[in-house]
């Protein structure tokens, strides 16, 4: 399973092939605290399936695949990781060896990728699926990796006016870089997935069945040594700081920083993600299991 294949020529592959994977690398400590209880909802979900083939979609630095497999380690399963960006897989292999986990991992365009048919029992996500440019192709090409009845649970963000904190460095950041793009409603991107019909609409256009969408507010935190680098990598902000000179750069960040005081209790940074839980299955041949 550990096969390598050319990324498509895309804007999210260049983008997380760049700086914004090179980013996500130097901060997984961080954002791996930061989500560790999102990715402890999608292990929970895993629990309640027998020993099986599992995929963690946008595996990214393979934080909830590793977590997966610990959780199975026991058992005749195999987890696997797939995500478009080089840097965040190869970060995720070093992971795996270091740990001597059985976690596999495919640097492809989950979209596009030629999994092998009925390939997997349990298909999950942790803020993986929402970067796709054609999700109804995307969905449709992982109803074909799933085998009959294979479960599909994934977490993506509800809106940017639900979640705050995502959007503290934007806003506050906006007067001081007038270039700063603005987010797109529906293009790829973190809230991609923001409105509940629309993700419906994807996975039964896409053959996915009995869906289950619901909101989930989950309290997370990082450390607050970590929020500087967080907000000044990360993020449409952190994009733009890499074209800007010092001097803009120092203005910025000093400004965002502040604006985060409202989250900071001590020294850790809380703040609620507000989520949907998504639930589904891949339908059984011969039958309408709805």
């Amino acid at each position: 399973m550990e096969v390598i294949t050319q990324h498509d020529g895309d804007e999210q592959a260049r983008l997380w092939n760049g700086h914004a994977g090179r980013a996500w690398v130097e901060t997984q400590a961080t954002l791996d605290r930061m989500f560790e209880p999102l990715a402890d909802l999608l292990v929970e979900a895993a629990s309640h399936r027998p020993a099986g083939r599992v995929l963690d979609i946008g595996c990214g630095t393979g934080a909830t695949t590793l977590a997966v497999a610990r959780l199975k380690g026991a058992q005749e399963s195999l987890c696997v990781g797939i995500d478009i960006s080089a840097p965040m897989i190869e970060a995720a292999r070093s992971r795996a060896e270091k740990e001597g986990s059985r976690a596999r991992f495919i640097c492809a365009n989950a979209q596009t990728h030629a999994f092998g048919a009925a390939s997997f029992d349990l298909l999950i996500s942790r803020f993986g699926v929402m970067f796709f440019d054609d999700p109804v192709r995307a969905f449709i090409n992982l109803r074909h990796a799933a085998t009959d009845g294979a479960g599909l649970r994934f977490i993506a963000w509800r809106g940017a006016a639900e979640n705050p904190f995502m959007t503290t460095a934007e806003r506050a950041a906006a007067p001081l870089l007038p270039n700063l793009p603005p987010r797109k409603p529906g293009a790829p991107g973190q809230f991609a997935f923001a409105d509940r019909e629309r993700i419906e609409r994807i996975l039964r256009e896409s053959g996915w069945q009995g869906i289950d969408i619901r909101p989930i507010d989950v309290a997370c935190s990082l450390p607050e040594k970590g929020l500087l680098h967080y907000l000044s990598q990360l993020g449409p902000v952190g994009k733009q700081l890499q074209e800007e000179d010092e001097q803009t750069r120092t203005r910025v960040i000093t400004a965002v920083r502040s604006a985060f005081e409202p989250y900071v209790r001590g020294d850790e940074v809380r703040f609620t993600a507000a989520c949907w839980m998504v639930a589904a299955h891949a339908p059984l041949r011969g039958g309408n299991t709805e």
